[in-house]
């Protein structure tokens, strides 16, 4: 069980990075990192919201999505955030520091 799980008495629902990189159609991948990480590196076809600026109505329409970020950490409280909106949204557990570990492609700029 995570920290947030034990804190809010609820489960998040949670994706791997090789999950995520492999999404299927209708799964939008959402990184909540700011700015100057998402040009040192992110996933392909990542759609780029910072956390402070996280607005679950304008995000564009998907079936699910998919919440990264450094570690897991903010895309766990933005995965709550989007639940609790309505959305079915999961975390990437352990974030782009996985995605990198598990030599998935990332793209820059």
């Amino acid at each position: 069980m995570s920290i947030l799980s034990r804190l809010t008495g609820n489960a998040l629902p949670a994706v791997d990075t090789a999950t995520a990189h492999q999404r299927p159609r209708g799964v939008l991948l959402v990184d909540v990192r700011e700015p100057s990480e998402w040009a040192a590196g992110h996933a392909p076809g990542a759609y780029h919201q910072p956390l402070g600026r996280l607005d679950a109505a304008r995000l564009p329409k998907a079936d699910r999505y998919y919440v990264i970020c450094q570690s897991g950490n903010r895309s766990a409280r933005a995965t709550r955030a989007l639940c609790d909106a309505g959305l079915d949204a999961h975390n990437v557990a352990g974030g782009m520091r996985a995605w990198s570990t598990a030599r998935l492609p990332v793209e820059r700029g």
